[in-house]
């Protein structure tokens, strides 16, 4: 993939990685990822702000072989896939000083060969001048790490903003075209890798919103040259009240578990509640967190292993209880054999939500007709709960 211009004399490098399929492996990439890197060319002096995850370091190396000076490297964020390709960039253009906040020093050190003196801190509200463009370096820590900062191109009114507004998608759209396919992309992004810092980017989503920025252009996936929608997204799923919706991740060994989380689901949709249920043994664990960006309540279903619930419920909880969604409620629905501590276990692996426990329904065995009426009254006194609370 060539440079391809965003404005006079700004410029898209990186990778669109089409192939790869699991980030941190731990991320599902079902749409592949890109590696986006900038390069900004003032009168006076060129900046390239962010770089590629190392295995694509040979592509990024390539768009710059016309480039003949670099002044400025700028890491907004100390993970590999930005500035792994640091030191290499560093050696192509030696003259180059690498900018980047004074936590991101500390961890670039720590994370790449690179010598101290390489390295300039800059201070939250800094300006550099390349001429006739200035670039403003904004510190918006735990977006999502702590060290991460953002760039604004004041002439342009672009805001470089790292992983803020990013989505792992490879595509050969430069801009976000596709706004629905973005969408989805950007909602999973947020799901997996923003979510556990939602009220912290919440503090940061108004420190930019005076920037008045015409185009975004995050380090993941297409740019933004209408962004309004992806902020609005973003304010959303940060503080947006939670939806008129049950997430019900559950796996369930002999079935009991399956019809009881399926008579809850009936229940609930007559009560006007929607309901998204995910089989634990064949799901995506991304569009699970997808669905948690907006549950008002969750409900794990689990069959018992030997005295606490299925690994697969204890994984969907310990998941739930990182990524730290809006939910206001859960319980529990399950089965065992001859009794154990199920409950007790997961409600200690989510306590981390704060939220209310509503009353669970354990079984033994098949459910009966009597088992079936307690999932009913649970579904009940969820639907009135998100009555109660204004849920839409």
């Amino acid at each position: 993939m060539k440079k391809r211009m965003i404005a006079d004399r700004v410029y898209w490098m990186g990778a669109i990685d089409w192939d790869r399929r699991l980030f941190d492996s731990l991320i599902p990439l079902p749409d592949g990822t890109s590696y986006n890197a900038y390069l900004v060319e003032g009168s006076e002096k060129t900046a390239l702000l962010d770089a590629v995850d190392p295995a694509m370091a040979d592509e990024l190396l390539r768009q710059l072989d016309g480039v003949a000076r670099v002044d400025y490297l700028i890491s907004h964020h100390a993970e590999q896939d930005h500035s792994g390709t640091l030191p290499l960039l560093a050696k192509q253009f030696p003259g180059a000083k690498i900018l980047a906040s004074p936590k991101a020093k500390g961890m670039l050190l720590d994370l790449l060969d690179l010598p101290e003196t390489a390295i300039t801190t800059v201070t939250d509200g800094e300006t550099l001048s390349l001429g006739d463009k200035t670039l403003k370096f904004i510190h918006t820590p735990w977006v999502h790490w702590p060290e991460t900062m953002v760039t604004y191109l004041e002439e342009d009114r672009i805001l470089f903003s790292c992983d803020l507004f990013g989505s792992h998608l490879a595509t050969g759209d430069l801009f976000a075209k596709d706004q629905a396919r973005v969408y989805e992309a950007a909602k999973r992004y947020y799901a997996e890798i923003m979510m556990p810092f939602r009220t912290i980017i919440q503090k940061n989503l108004e420190k930019i919103g005076g920037l008045d920025a015409q185009v975004i252009a995050p380090s993941h996936g297409p740019v933004y040259d209408k962004p309004e929608w992806i902020v609005e997204a973003y304010r959303q799923w940060v503080s947006g009240a939670p939806g008129n919706v049950v997430v019900v991740p559950y796996v369930s060994m002999h079935a009991s578990v399956e019809r009881m989380v399926k008579h809850l689901a009936a229940s609930l949709v007559d009560r006007g509640v929607r309901v998204e249920l995910f089989n634990l043994a064949v799901t995506d664990v991304g569009k699970l967190a997808m669905a948690l960006v907006d549950a008002g309540t969750i409900v794990v279903g689990t069959s018992t292993v030997l005295n606490g619930p299925h690994p697969l419920a204890l994984y969907a909880a310990y998941l739930a209880n990182a990524l730290k969604p809006k939910a206001r409620f859960i319980s529990v629905v399950g089965s065992y054999g001859w009794g154990g501590k199920t409950v007790d276990m997961l409600a200690e692996t989510l306590a981390g939500l704060k939220a209310e426990v509503l009353e669970p329904v354990m079984v033994k065995g098949a459910p009966s007709a009597d088992d079936l009426a307690a999932v009913d009254a649970l579904a009940e006194a969820i639907a009135k709960k998100h009555a109660e609370n204004g849920f839409a």
